[in-house]
């Protein structure tokens, strides 16, 4: 706990807030969590496990609400999670050292930043095969999952514009995927540090019950109600920052 730099009550509060805004739109937010442990100083060994926890607990609302609703297809979701899952229980239990982890997550932050700022939500022009989506999907699925293993973030930032850009289901089902997607690898990561890269969740309770609050209250607000590309640029300069003081820290060391 010695490395954090602010009291842990006023971490909680923003917490909150980002909670509400990523259950607002179906999104567990585990990129923000993990850029803001960085700028808060938490320990390259808390910062997956806090974000997988953090996930878990935002997207679970969510999930129930997309299966409730029908938006949920297996067809769709399956081939993503077929890599993802043992992908994200290896990157979970790997002893990844500091150096490495902080290239890593420099390495997703910048891609997230990409995919905030540069990404552009269009369809292909050419239709794929159906075995160049499975493709797609096991190497993505993958990627995800053992990035979701390692630095914790969940990977839906990316799976719902990839569905859509492949053209395999609308938003709605996109999203539905996401969600489910984030919730099952952040299960299998967490599972799977909770062995080899133990955490005690008991010092950072503020937290959990900040998000916990802030998913609630996001899964109430409904997405009708928030601009959610809006809501990302906005979220998307706090990783920005955070990518600013990876890239000194990684020049110091």
């Amino acid at each position: 706990m010695s490395e954090i730099i602010i009291p842990m009550w006023g971490i909680a509060a923003v917490f909150l807030l980002v909670a509400v805004a990523y259950a607002s739109v179906g999104l567990g937010g585990g990129s923000s969590y993990a850029a803001l442990m960085v700028l808060f100083g938490f320990s390259s060994l808390s910062i997956p496990n806090l974000s997988l926890l953090l996930n878990l607990i935002v997207t679970t609302v969510s999930c129930f609400n997309f299966i409730r609703r029908g938006h949920l297809r297996l067809d769709l979701i399956t081939p993503f999670l077929v890599l993802s899952l043992p992908m994200a229980w290896l990157g979970g239990a790997l002893q990844v050292p500091e150096m490495i982890f902080k290239l890593l997550m420099l390495f997703s932050l910048i891609v997230v930043l990409i995919r905030i700022y540069a990404w552009k939500n269009t369809a292909l022009a050419y239709r794929l095969t159906r075995s160049q989506v499975i493709l797609i999907a096991l190497v993505l699925g993958a990627v995800l999952g053992f990035l979701a293993g390692v630095v914790g973030i969940g990977g839906g930032i990316f799976l719902i514009p990839a569905i859509l850009l492949l053209g395999l289901g609308d938003m709605k089902q996109a999203a539905a995927c996401g969600v489910v997607f984030v919730w099952l690898n952040s299960l299998a990561g967490l599972l799977s540090r909770s062995q080899y890269n133990f955490v005690d969740f008991s010092d950072y309770l503020p937290l959990i019950v900040a998000v916990l609050l802030g998913g609630g209250i996001g899964s109430l607000i409904g997405s009708s109600n928030i601009d959610s590309r809006r809501m990302e640029k906005v979220l998307g300069l706090v990783i920005l920052v955070a990518v600013f003081l990876l890239l000194r820290s990684l020049l110091v060391t």
